[in-house]
């Protein structure tokens, strides 16, 4: 056999013991390897283990609605008013938004541009909701819901329809209360809103654009937010839109826990955030309105500013908390009590005054005739001051027509709403006298008043106070024209205004 042939068979059994030699060497080598490894590499962190989180399903709704849903109801409402001949009118639900924002709600003109015969007729003005509160028929809602209604009509889940009578409405807090005449209905469970959390779900039901008995859900996005109104809101993610106002909001125990009543919007539909009056607060309304009518609210005559962090520390108060005093008004209880421009109130009752807006729903609770206990800081010291409570007499029931004598005097001879101006807005004016106006229908509104408008004479009278604006309304003759000197920002005009001929 040549050597060639014998290659394999001679030299791979020798590199075979070569390798077996070699791999015993590495392996008795591999222990002093690896120490001087681990002693030259630097050391690796060792990752800490975390429990996966729990997989929770998503929430279901059904067991809600079919508790809660029977006992809630959609309110249409009417009014007559008086659009011109040839008119157009609105969809209820625009009109709806219109009023809920404060927009003034067009009447729609003749398309030819010509004039009419006024027409008084009932019409449609807006869809909204709400729920049963008891057995017997007493329905909670929005005060924008019904505000200026001739005629309310509840709908239940079950499609037996109401006529409603409007109980009370406070404008302030927005919630009003309706009866109707009917016996053994479903009604609602009232929850704590106190055991609310930011972050938990629940859900709306009401009549949006007037689809009744509509679900949207959501959660609690954020708790006591400040509107500057006399009620701190919930913030919740849930679908609101118009026709939605008065409807309940419902947490997972099938409770009310809040009266669905704003959103947040530029365009004027849903945008993520909606708002809903705490139901605790609005019980406590609703009580007041089922015994009297009206809510009585307290007041003790100042006018309040917000403090900030610059004021506070340039005297020395160390925080920014507490309402400032802008001014006090002459004769009443802060200035009887001493209360001084430049005050910074920061307890009621000892409950601490955090921001000026607490300051008139602290004192707004107190009833009248009854002793406040506030803490003053005044010269880097505080003090008590005693100070009697007052009604705030401005403060209305808003129900249908029950307006004042002279408001609805005025109302009926021009198509104007005016109210007194603050002694801090006639300052920043620098006027003494003047109204402002709330609205303007007929024929002021065809003179060119408008909303905000500051009247400040009618035919050469001045004008003190809107009492005085409505006597002297009262005495204009019949069918003449008369001129009216009306202020609109910075500028004043004359407009002149023809009274109608019959009244």
């Amino acid at each position: 056999m040549s050597r060639q042939a014998d290659f394999p068979t001679i030299v791979l059994p020798r590199l075979a013991r070569s390798l077996a030699l070699a791999s015993v060497l590495v392996a008795s080598l591999a222990p002093a390897l690896d120490a001087q490894a681990q002693q030259a590499a630097p050391a690796q962190p060792v990752p800490v283990q975390t429990p996966a989180p729990a997989m929770r399903a998503l929430p279901d709704f059904t067991s809600l609605v079919e508790t809660v849903g029977p006992a809630v109801v959609n309110i249409r409402v009417s009014e007559k008013v008086k659009t011109p001949a040839g008119g157009q009118k609105l969809d209820p639900n625009i009109e709806e938004f219109f009023r809920r924002f404060g927009i003034p709600v067009p009447r729609g003109g003749n398309p030819g541009g010509g004039g009419g015969d006024d027409d008084d007729t009932p019409e449609r003005r807006g869809i909204g909701s709400g729920f049963i509160l008891t057995a017997d028929g007493f329905v909670l809602t929005n005060a924008h819901v019904v505000d200026g209604a001739d005629e309310v009509l509840v709908t239940l889940a079950d499609k037996r329809e109401f006529k409603a009578k409007i109980i009370g409405a406070d404008k302030n807090t927005d919630v009003a209360v309706v009866k109707i005449d009917a016996a053994g209905l479903p009604f609602v469970k009232v929850g704590d809103v106190a055991k609310a959390k930011v972050g938990e779900w629940v859900i709306a039901i009401g009549s949006p654009f007037g689809l009744e008995s509509t679900v949207t859900a959501g959660i609690i996005s954020a708790k006591s937010r400040d509107t500057g109104d006399y009620l701190k809101l919930i913030q919740t993610d849930v679908a609101i839109n118009p026709g939605n106002s008065g409807g309940p909001l419902i947490n997972m125990r099938g409770e009310v826990i809040g009266i669905n009543s704003q959103i947040l919007s530029i365009s004027g539909g849903y945008a993520g955030i909606s708002l809903a009056i705490p139901i605790d607060e609005a019980i406590r309304i609703s009580d007041q309105l089922r015994a009297t009518g009206k809510v009585v609210r307290g007041r003790i005559g100042v006018q309040i500013g917000q403090v900030s962090k610059e004021v506070a520390e340039s005297l020395g108060l160390g925080k920014a908390t507490g309402a400032l005093v802008e001014s006090v008004q002459p004769g009443l209880p802060a200035d009887k009590a001493g209360i001084q421009a430049g005050d910074i109130i920061t307890k009621v009752n000892g409950t601490v005054v955090d921001q000026s807006t607490d300051l008139p729903r602290l004192v707004g609770i107190i009833k009248p005739g009854a002793e406040a206990k506030l803490e003053v800081f005044r010269n880097k010291a505080t003090r008590e001051v005693s100070v009697k409570v007052i009604e705030f007499e401005s403060d209305k029931p808003a129900t249908t027509k029950e307006e004042d004598d002279s408001a609805a005097a005025a109302k009926t001879s021009l198509g104007l709403k005016v109210v007194d101006l603050t002694d801090a807005q006639k300052a920043e004016m620098r006027i003494k006298g003047g109204v402002k106006v709330v609205s303007a229908e007929g024929a002021a509104a065809r003179a060119g008043v408008r909303e905000d408008d500051v009247i400040l004479s009618v035919a050469g009278t001045e004008i003190t106070s809107a009492k005085q604006f409505a006597a002297t309304v009262a005495k204009l003759e019949k069918g003449k024209q008369v001129n009216m000197l009306v202020r609109r920002g910075d500028v004043a005009r004359y407009l002149l205004i023809k009274p109608p001929t019959t009244k």
